[in-house]
Order: C-alpha cells, then structure tokens, then sequence
C-alpha cells in the first residue's frame, strides 16, 4: 500500500514541477519578446 501511495505522491510532485516549469518559460518567452505576463496570458508581445 506504501508503493502505490508513493508513486502517487511522485506523480503529483512530477507533474506539478513541469506545470511551473512550462509556466516560467511562457513568461521568459513573453518577455523576451517585449511582453508581459498577466494571469498566465501574455499581453503586448511583438508578433
């Protein structure tokens, strides 16, 4: 019972780093090109 609970444990922890890491290149993205991130949606970036 402990292995299932640890892999899941695991799962959520994975997936949430990758959540948060996708998140910070979309607004290094953004900026980089002279936009700004507001509520996860970038406004104002050079096409």
């Amino acid at each position: 019972m402990f292995r299932l609970i640890r892999t899941f444990i695991l799962l959520v922890v994975a997936f949430t780093a990758g959540l948060l890491f996708e998140r910070s290149q979309a607004a290094e993205r953004c900026v980089a090109q002279g936009g700004d991130m507001q509520d996860g949606l970038c406004h104002g970036a050079a096409q």
